[in-house]
């Protein structure tokens, strides 16, 4: 596509529980701006299960996805035939859930003579600052979520280089575990944040995974490990000791944040000077206390913390179809014959840790 064109893609994200479709418009000067966004999520259909289940996961975006897109196109005011790509996310993800959403464009796209792209669910996540404010090359990601926990240095459009991973748990699995534990509805991460509001956060002394090392990576298991060991000890749990459990593995998970992209940071500069800013994105980048923590982090590094609207930080179809539309602009597109992934490396040169071997985590 050339790229001074103003181009229209249409988003389509079904990688996890939210089943979500959008229309962005991208403008010959680089700048983006959303024409609709639908996200309806499935946490009334995995509640009772206490996490995700692929299978209803799954059925439900071969349920509602049609629906979803055609409510997108209508918000948009727009046909199939005016639109200059379609974009699905390929993965990384629950297998079936992705090969819905994938199959789903690349119909529209046959159908219609219109380019697809497959575009990596992290790398969305990744360039949505450029979305909401312009941001130019190169910044430093922090990409928490359910499945994801990375320190990213975002050099350019398909060009990504990890300095940081978790060896174990994400953050929001972390937090979805402890929550299910102390036996707090699902989802987990919001109802532990709530509970460590009202906490004492020194009554028990968890461990600060990973503080101290040279390298940028996380390790969160321990700590969970450590919450389990003090909430059976006390069984049965009474809400002071919830609180107390929450706002001490809280503070744990704060102080190995702030610590680890201190060093990520730091690597970063010796990669590529300093970053433009320090990005923030993913369902954990809602946490109020993690976004705290995280603007200590920016300023100590004298650079600027950029978080999306709450929104676009969570899965979401705008952002896939904006990550679409930057690769349209340098003619990265794909054929029909374009896999789904459950595993989908952003940086091509990492390598996954040893966990992740047959998860949707997909590092």
């Amino acid at each position: 596509m050339d790229k001074d064109k103003r181009s229209l893609v249409l988003g389509i994200e079904t990688t996890c529980d939210e089943t979500a479709a959008s229309v962005v418009e991208r403008a010959a000067d680089g700048s983006g701006r959303i024409l609709s966004n639908i996200v309806r999520s499935q946490t009334e259909e995995h509640a009772a299960y206490g996490g995700v289940v692929p299978e209803i996961a799954a059925r439900a975006h071969v349920d509602l996805l049609d629906g979803i897109v055609a409510s997108a196109m209508k918000e948009a005011g727009l046909e199939f035939a005016q639109l200059s790509g379609v974009a699905a996310a390929a993965g990384p993800g629950l297998i079936g859930g992705v090969i819905v959403g994938l199959t789903t464009a690349k119909a529209i796209a046959m159908v219609h003579g219109t380019p697809l792209i497959a575009v990596n669910h992290l790398e969305a996540h990744a360039l949505t600052p450029r979305l909401t404010c312009a941001l130019a090359f190169p910044y430093c990601l922090f990409l928490a979520s359910g499945g994801h926990t990375q320190i990213v240095a975002v050099a350019g459009v398909g060009n990504y280089v990890r300095l940081g991973t978790t060896l174990d748990d994400a953050i929001g699995e972390a937090s979805d575990k402890v929550a299910k534990m102390l036996g707090l509805p699902y989802p987990g991460g919001p109802q532990v944040e709530r509970a460590a509001a009202g906490g004492d956060p020194m009554r028990f002394d968890f461990p600060r995974p990973m503080l101290g090392r040279g390298d940028a990576n996380f390790s969160l298991s321990g700590l969970k490990t450590a919450v389990r060991n003090e909430a059976s000890r006390l069984t049965p749990l009474d809400a002071r000791a919830i609180s107390d459990l929450c706002a001490g593995f809280q503070a744990a998970v704060l102080e190995s944040v702030a610590d680890r992209l201190k060093v990520g940071i730091k690597l970063f500069n010796e990669k590529f000077g300093p970053p433009r800013a320090l990005v923030a994105a993913g369902g954990v980048a809602a946490n109020q206390a993690i976004r705290g923590a995280l603007q200590d982090v920016a300023a100590a590094a004298q650079t600027t913390l950029i978080i999306p609207p709450p929104q676009l930080c969570t899965d979401n179809g705008a952002m896939i179809a904006w990550a679409g539309a930057e690769r349209l602009a340098l003619g990265m597109t794909d054929q029909m014959d374009a896999p789904p992934r459950a595993r989908w490396l952003l940086d091509a040169n990492a390598t996954a840790p040893a966990k992740f071997a047959n998860t949707r985590a997909g590092f």
